[in-house]
């Protein structure tokens, strides 16, 4: 029962702890702010060990899901991992929807949202066209119309989106 307890203890870690060591080694690598990682964080959870998301596709960490290996994985290399896919989803919003020149809550919500969907998916969405056209507050207001996961409403999802938008909406 005891190695039960342990693995399970294992597999799991904090959100709040690998906030921390981004904003402690990586801050000055990323502009996502504290809030806009707790979403994401928070939204996607931390696990070590590899696992099929919803959408079945093999995720580590806070939602990382390249070159996943069959491993436990540590807290650095979990901040690591996740450093990386902020920057690609950072990239994403600086690229096609105007993020240089974002609010920092816009930029932060529409990380989160590219971080979840991908930029392949997120480019040409309504949302980054109303960016791209100022219009913060109907971008804002796209959010919770992507609150599903092969075609299923899910609640997790649902959760995720209003908290975007809110955040979304908070600098307007």
């Amino acid at each position: 029962m005891a190695t039960r307890k342990k693995i399970a203890t294992t597999a799991i870690c904090s959100v709040t702890a690998i906030i921390g060591i981004v904003l402690a080694n990586y801050s000055e690598d990323i502009r996502t702010s504290k809030t806009g990682l707790e979403i994401i964080g928070n939204a996607e959870s931390c696990v070590r060990e590899p696992y099929y998301c919803p959408a079945n596709v093999l995720t580590v960490g806070i939602g990382s899901t390249g070159n996943v290996e069959n491993k436990i994985y540590s807290d650095d290399e979990i901040a690591r991992r996740w450093v990386s896919d902020i920057k690609k989803a950072e990239l994403c919003v600086n690229r096609h929807a105007n993020g240089f020149h974002l609010p920092q809550s816009v930029f932060d919500a529409s990380v989160s949202i590219t971080f979840n969907i991908g930029c392949s998916k997120m480019r040409t969405s309504a949302i980054f066209r109303h960016l791209n056209n100022g219009n913060y507050r109907a971008a804002c207001n796209e959010f919770p119309r992507r609150n599903k996961a092969g075609g299923v409403v899910l609640n997790g999802l649902v959760i995720r989106r209003e908290k975007e938008r809110l955040l979304c909406l908070s600098d307007l």
